[in-house]
């Protein structure tokens, strides 16, 4: 069998598109995972990969993961993921309406919205080809914030498991990423009393001013070694390898970036180093629970903030039943999502 249909096939996906539009300088891939409990819904993410292989392999992963957290997050939604491949700095509006033509040919099964490297400003330019879009500007808008208060609740949660409490007081906390989501995370770590070490590959205005609030800074490969009690992973996925796990001097992973283990069997490592995982499915949800409600109900923000504070009790329970079963929390977790996806949101 060609190897890209396997790949689509071991992930599990429904449909996976690539399209191609010359006069815009789109390329891209559209994976949509499983739509079992409603359309599908997930950022795009517009990122220079070496090369299509990259591309792919990002998307599967990225769409098989929103399915995890739209049913482990309750709510009745899908999962898929947009990827589109290009140079940042080279956004255009014909761009963003070309990939708007590619959601929209997907006869609604997808709702796309932002992601790295893409805003509500580039998804009013999508929306000018469908209205298959949520997270606008008008409505949930930025959902990064919201990606934010559950992840720092996801880490009060471990910090509970880690010390009986969940006063992050002098608690040691690496954090590695200063995007939209790592920068609100560190502010609020900081007001929250963490002694914040963090690094950043950009950003620099953002570090500044962390620095100037207390935090301290490390390269990657520092942080990695560091003696922490928490390390936050918050920039891109599979951080958490065969190379970096041996490193780790912490007592528990929890932060918001999406597909931080390389592979399952890097989730049983963490365990057998004894390291607590909160599940990056569940602990950064806070984000698609907002945007995601434009997908079914009107939207509501008292109701959204509500969910997205149950990600604390969510990770607390993930990490209490592995500590008692000695299951690692990674798979836990996905039983609970595919549980859901199988058999209903009340399964």
């Amino acid at each position: 069998m060609n190897k890209t249909l396997q790949m689509i096939r071991d992930y599990g996906h429904e449909q996976v598109a690539f399209f191609n539009n010359e006069k815009a300088g789109l390329k891209c891939i559209i994976a949509i995972h499983n739509t079992k409990l409603g359309p599908a819904v997930g950022g795009c993410r517009l990122y220079p990969y070496a090369c299509e292989e990259d591309a792919l392999f990002d998307v599967l992963r990225l769409s098989r993961g929103m399915s995890f957290k739209n049913a482990a997050a309750g709510m009745p939604l899908g999962g898929a993921k947009g990827v589109i491949i290009a140079d940042p700095s080279q956004k255009t509006e014909a761009l963003f309406e070309a990939y708007g033509e590619c959601v929209e040919s997907l006869g609604g099964r997808y709702f796309t919205a932002e992601d790295v490297n893409t805003t509500t400003q580039d998804m009013d330019w999508v929306m000018r080809k469908t209205k298959q879009v949520v997270g606008k500007a008008t409505v949930s808008g930025d959902p990064s914030p919201f990606t934010a208060i559950g992840t720092f609740d996801g880490i009060r949660a471990a910090a509970k498991m880690l010390n009986g409490t969940d006063d992050l007081h002098g608690v040691k906390i690496g954090l590695q990423g200063l995007g939209h989501v790592g920068f609100d995370l560190a502010q609020q770590l900081v007001a929250a009393g963490a002694d914040l070490t963090v690094a950043t590959h950009s950003n620099r205005k953002n570090m500044e001013a962390m620095l100037a609030l207390g935090a301290k800074e490390l390269t990657d490969a520092e942080l990695y070694k560091a003696e922490l009690d928490i390390l936050a992973p918050c920039a891109l996925g599979a951080t958490l390898n065969y190379e970096t796990i041996p490193e780790l001097r912490c007592r528990a992973v929890a932060g918001a970036a999406n597909n931080q283990l390389l592979d399952e069997e890097c989730g049983v490592m963490l365990k057998k180093r004894g390291i607590l995982y909160a599940p990056d499915f569940i602990i950064n949800g806070g984000g698609v629970i907002n945007a995601g409600q434009e997908a079914y109900t009107v939207y509501d923000k008292e109701n959204v903030l509500k969910q997205v504070h149950n990600i604390f009790n969510t990770v607390y329970d993930i990490l209490d039943e592995s500590q008692k079963t000695g299951e690692p929390e990674g798979v836990i977790a996905q039983r609970f999502a595919e549980n859901r996806i199988k058999n209903g949101l009340n399964a």
